[in-house]
């Protein structure tokens, strides 16, 4: 009677220590955990941040036996997931091209001093600095220039005190020299209002753009026709590129393609230049497209790649950032109407830049997740170990 009690008494605290062992598993799985989106090793029970990235801990959703998971509208939006519907679009197969942004050289514009004299006084002594158009640029001392002052303001004299045709004639090709040895429109009203000969004259920019060069300094005697100024106007920029002879066919004058400057978006461009020789020593030949630089982003030297296009259909499409590539297999996530995301295998075809087309295992309108699809990717490991327990 004894070893029954003993027994049955064992086996009470047996069946007690278990159902509280059980209840500890219960709240263990219902407790909240927390992991970095970029490192899913990391998991905590409590917000806070990655000790590797620094990057705020997200809540961890469901996962089923399926490998679908759950989030809340909370959780979706911590962590930044967005979706976008399947459809078929434009794809073609894009060949990088590494190029570098170039000057313009069209829109290039060396200064030349239009008479012999002195400088004065330079008012631009900075290269890489943006002048704007009527900008002063330097002060000239020149004989010739106080010449053609005299002969001007004679010639208006006779013409205003004679009023006859002949000075009339002479007045406007003494103007007429003036405005062709540099002098503006506002400086030769001014002198001929004022009738007083200026010494020295101030000189103003033709045009705007940056100072690539300074070919003078103060004091120095420049002869008609020597170099001042250099001007580069970087509104429109060039990018060069090199090709080999087998991706000349996928190139010709006017062809559109998009240009890629490092840490700014994608533009299109047209290709203006194809080089038709191969550059001295190699097997390269030249292209050129001209790229719109309106707000001063592109400054010359910067890396940027051309995307050549080839093979261009229409399929099924979506962007390269949905797709997870796990071996030699794809996955994408898929945002079900029952507010699940689920994995989903699929075979890809050709790729660009940004698109890449799907052969198999997506239809059209879908909800494909782009942005978080890595964030999905850890959990799933986190809870499942990775695609490979579906």
């Amino acid at each position: 009677m004894k070893l029954l009690k003993k027994i049955h008494f064992i086996l009470v605290v047996a069946l007690l220590l278990n159902s509280c062992s059980s209840k500890e598993k219960v709240a263990e799985q219902n407790q909240q955990k927390y992991t970095c989106p970029m490192h899913p090793e990391i998991v905590a029970t409590a917000p806070g941040t990655c000790p590797i990235c620094g990057m705020d801990l997200v809540p961890v959703g469901t996962a089923s036996n399926d490998g679908s998971i759950m989030l809340n509208e909370r959780q979706i939006k911590l962590a930044n997931i967005t979706t976008t519907l399947t459809r078929f679009e434009n794809i073609g197969e894009s060949i990088p091209l590494t190029g570098r942004v170039m000057v313009n050289e069209e829109r290039v514009e060396v200064i030349s001093s239009r008479v012999a004299g002195r400088i004065e006084k330079l008012f631009q002594k900075e290269t890489g600095k943006p002048v704007k158009k009527g900008e002063p640029l330097y002060q000239l001392y020149s004989e010739s220039l106080l010449v053609l002052q005299r002969e001007y303001l004679l010639a208006v004299r006779q013409w205003e005190e004679l009023k006859e045709p002949r000075f009339e004639t002479f007045a406007k090709s003494a103007e007429k020299k003036l405005l062709l040895f540099g002098m503006s429109k506002e400086q030769v009203a001014l002198l001929r209002e004022s009738k007083k000969i200026s010494p020295s004259i101030t000189f103003l920019a033709p045009s705007s753009g940056n100072i690539a060069r300074i070919e003078v300094t103060e004091g120095q005697y420049v002869a008609e026709g020597s170099a001042m100024y250099r001007l580069e106007n970087l509104d429109m920029v060039w990018v060069e590129a090199e090709i080999y002879p087998g991706e000349n066919q996928m190139t010709k004058l006017g062809d559109s393609v998009q240009v890629h400057v490092d840490g700014f978006k994608h533009q299109n461009a047209r290709i203006i230049f194809v080089s038709p020789e191969f550059r001295k020593g190699s097997q390269v030949t030249l292209i050129r497209v001209a790229l719109s630089n309106a707000n001063g982003n592109f400054i010359p030297g910067m890396q940027a790649t051309i995307l050549l296009s080839k093979s261009e259909r229409k399929a099924l499409a979506i962007p390269t950032d949905a797709v997870l590539r796990n071996g030699n297999k794809n996955h994408v996530w898929i945002f079900e109407k029952d507010g699940t995301f689920r994995p989903r295998l699929v075979k890809t075809g050709l790729e660009s830049f940004e698109k890449v087309e799907i052969l198999e295992g997506l239809k059209e309108k879908e909800n494909v997740v782009i942005t978080g699809a890595y964030l999905l990717h850890s959990e799933l490991v986190l809870k499942k170990g990775g695609y490979h327990d579906m």
